[in-house]
């Protein structure tokens, strides 16, 4: 069957709806549809000390494509050789001064290359630690030393901002909007709230019934084209 114009934008909005329902399940998520947004932070507490939940209306600063910037409310943190990441690989970005460039944190290269990097967490002010264990080779006696390798950055933009996202996870404001970017508990941003992942800001029983509808309407057209085709067609049987 020829897609008309009609059909075809139906078709978008059947996509449109089904990446809502997909960002539901994506952690710090925000809706690409206004319609279906909860509407607040809602977070869960977990035992994993790398994981924080960033101040209502802020975002992490992330590294974005080809060195660009991207923003993200999901503050479930790794290392990964050495280099402090969201939970689907985006470097963090922050200050290892307090007027030091905005850059990717890592650890110490060396503690990275010799698995030294023990009890890492994130506190309160973004600061991010670790124990860096080490091994007396003559006495075998084992010492913690206590490593801070900077503090992650937060941002936040201007009120209604429109934001661009590719999954739901990562966004780019619309170019031109600045963003202010400080370090959480400075008197500017309030603090994170350690062991809290944020949940997806998407309400899925909402979503699914958009989806639904967008499937319904789709039907809808689809099946009045078929009747639209057969009519011209008896049509032309008449004439012949």
């Amino acid at each position: 069957m020829f897609l008309n114009s009609g059909l075809s934008a139906a078709l978008d909005r059947i996509a449109d709806r089904t990446a809502d329902v997909r960002r539901a399940f994506t952690p710090g998520a925000l809706p690409a549809n206004g319609d279906v947004a909860t509407g607040s932070a809602r977070a869960r507490f977990t035992l994993d000390p790398m994981s924080v939940q960033a101040p209502d209306g802020a975002y992490f600063v992330v590294g974005g494509d080809e060195g660009s910037r991207a923003f993200t409310r999901d503050g479930s943190f790794h290392f990964a050789n050495g280099r402090l990441e969201t939970e689907n690989g985006r470097p963090v970005l922050g200050r290892r001064q307090v007027d030091g460039p905005l850059e990717p944190l890592c650890a110490d290269t060396v503690d990275a290359a010799l698995g030294r990097i023990g009890s890492a967490r994130v506190e309160q002010d973004g600061s991010v630690r670790y124990s860096r264990i080490t091994i007396d080779p003559r006495t075998g006696k084992r010492t913690n030393a206590n490593v801070i390798i900077g503090r992650v950055a937060v941002a936040r933009f201007p009120a209604s901002t429109e934001f661009d996202s590719s999954d739901g996870a990562a966004f780019v404001p619309a170019h031109g909007v600045p963003a202010h970017i400080g370090m959480p508990a400075d008197g500017t941003f309030a603090g994170l709230t350690p062991n809290r992942r944020e949940e997806s800001r998407v309400d899925i029983d909402r979503s699914l019934e958009k989806l639904k509808d967008a499937y319904v309407a789709f039907d809808a057209l689809a099946a009045a084209e078929t009747a639209r085709g057969r009519f011209g067609k008896t049509a032309m049987d008449v004439v012949k």
